[in-house]
């Protein structure tokens, strides 16, 4: 207890020395003012990610140094956004934990852990993707179901309320959304059958005060998009954070993929809302208008994206658009007062559609059975925040570029609480033999190759539709510190395994390989060859480890 006192009483005193005040629903309103600070999971509620900081330029940025790291307790990846109020900041770690960090010297001031009920199930890692702030309360979903409020002085829980059975698959990952006096969520679960849902809670008590299913039911407009009883564990998911104009008073949602993933004969019909923007009321919860991206997706391509809003001239009109650049691999302008289409164009290679028509409709072209579709499962993009610059006018993702998978339908029975996929979908690499993607790193040295595809960050132009640049990311085998000393040349990871920094070659038994190496931080490429006839399968990762 006084251990608490203590840290609660150092939060206090960090707070008063950095001028920190409540965190009040016109701050955050005004976030783009104080640009010292990160008050909401986008940084604004435009979800433009674009700082006002100058500071850091491209003449200095190499001067900059580690000063301080933060370990991660629990195994895996952090998928977290932190905020930073005042000079504190707030982040999550797997599975639920959230911690209080002096953002300048990396002292933890205090952490919550939530007990995770045994009855909680995801689909794909323990992932929190952060908090929400107002006044001195922090908001949090959690794996199972539940939202619970923070003091952020102490972190000791205000309230804990359960949003969706977890027995059923119904887990919070994404970060809420605090809009005036309440807490907006969504639910995850697509991969078990749920039907998804938006709910806002007071914030002051957590009072549950609307809920919006992502999925009509009967009577409802949309309902008739889907066969037979489907509709009832069709999926629809929300796991990641929207974004809201406050001028309109709109909130706008990403919704992900219908169920089963990828059997799309078991749910006839365009699936309504999967893989949709809804533009919803925050007061109420009405649906004000939608956009279907992918209709009757049998592809997994959630549209949880974060939606960019932004005031661009539209064929020289000014146009309040939102910016989305979607999992299916088409970038997308709309209105975002009425929902209305403006153009879509892709930025990966596409061959799951020709293109996409007037309305905004894609026009299918789905590939012969076991052979590949692109982009892959993974999508063109994913989760992953995109940015916009109000300066260069220019649009920001992180992209998974030149990456397929095979996609092969299987009837599957519904069953509460269990994986409802319907099939599944295996990675495609253009080279035999070429490690494919996968979701997570296991190894010492990741072997997935640019024959597989690659990663990339992209710069869009919105008017347009046009890509500005790409910046192309084919570190197929990661930056690994090295035992030898600084100057060696060559690196030897086990008898039959040989890198010559020097010569730019791999030696892997008695076959030689021409790589290529960026110094100083030995990123290391590996092209394939077919010619060459080198088996990834002779590096087995899980030993290949530097020696001395």
């Amino acid at each position: 207890m006084k251990r608490t006192s203590l840290l609660a009483s150092l939060i206090l005193v960090v707070l008063s020395l950095r001028g920190g005040a409540q965190v009040t629903s016109d701050r955050l309103l005004k976030a783009a003012d104080e640009p010292q600070n990160w008050i909401t999971y986008s940084g604004g509620y435009a979800s433009q990610r674009h700082s006002l900081l100058t500071q850091i330029t491209p003449a200095n940025v190499k001067n900059l140094e580690l000063k301080w790291i933060l370990p991660n307790q629990v195994f895996g990846a952090w998928q977290s956004t932190p905020i930073v109020v005042d000079g504190i900041m707030y982040v999550t770690q797997r599975p639920n934990d959230v911690l209080a960090v002096d953002a300048k010297t990396g002292r933890v001031f205090w952490q919550y852990r939530y007990n995770v009920s045994a009855d909680a199930r995801v689909c794909c890692g323990a992932n929190n993707r952060g908090v929400a702030i107002l006044g001195d309360t922090l908001y949090t979903g959690t794996l199972d179901g539940h939202l619970v409020a923070l003091d952020r002085t102490t972190g000791r829980s205000l309230w804990d309320v359960a949003v969706g059975d977890p027995k059923l698959g119904y887990s919070i990952t994404m970060a809420p959304l605090v809009v005036k006096d309440k807490v907006l969520v969504g639910t995850g679960g697509g991969e078990y059958g749920i039907r998804g849902f938006i709910a806002a809670f007071d914030a002051k008590a957590g009072k549950e005060l609307w809920r919006v299913y992502t999925i009509p039911g009967p009577g409802e407009k949309g309902n008739e998009t889907w066969s037979g009883d489907s509709w009832k564990s069709g999926g629809a998911s929300v796991w990641v954070t929207p974004s809201y104009d406050p001028v309109l008073n709109l909130t706008y949602w990403g919704v992900g993929n219908p169920g089963p993933d990828f059997n799309p004969a078991q749910r006839m019909g365009d699936n309504l809302y999967t893989d949709s923007v809804l533009a919803l009321d925050p007061d109420t919860g009405a649906l004000k208008w939608y956009f279907q991206f992918s209709p009757h997706d049998p592809y997994d391509y959630d549209s949880v994206q974060v939606g960019v809003l932004a005031d661009i001239n539209w064929k020289g009109t000014p146009t309040k658009a939102i910016l989305w650049g979607n999992r299916n691999g088409f970038f997308y302008v709309l209105d975002r007062t009425n929902g209305k289409f403006l153009s879509a164009m892709p930025f990966v290679k596409v061959n799951w559609a020709s293109g996409i028509d007037d309305k905004g409709r894609p026009i299918p072209t789905p590939q012969p059975d076991g052979q590949p579709t692109w982009p892959g499962v993974q999508g063109g993009t994913n989760w992953y925040s995109p940015s916009y610059s109000p300066r260069t006018g220019l649009f920001y993702l992180s992209a998974w570029d030149g990456y397929a998978s095979i996609f092969k339908p299987e009837s599957s029975q519904y069953v509460p609480g269990r994986n409802f996929l319907g099939g599944g979908a295996t990675p495609y690499a253009q080279v035999q033999g070429a490690p494919g993607v996968r979701v997570g790193r296991a190894t010492p040295i990741n072997t997935w190759t640019d024959a597989a595809g690659n990663g990339a960050v992209i710069a869009i132009d919105p008017v347009t539709g046009q890509k500005k640049w790409t910046f192309e990311q084919f570190a197929m085998i990661s930056c690994f510190y090295i035992k030898q000393p600084i100057g060696k040349t060559k690196i030897k990871f086990r008898q039959d395994l040989m890198i010559d920094l020097e010569l730019e070659t791999i030696r892997i038994g008695s076959s030689f390989k021409i790589i290529k190496i960026d110094l100083p931080c030995a990123f290391i490429h590996i092209h394939y060859d077919l010619a060459l006839k080198i088996s990834s399968e002779k590096i087995d990762t899980h030993r290949a480890l530097p020696v001395e």
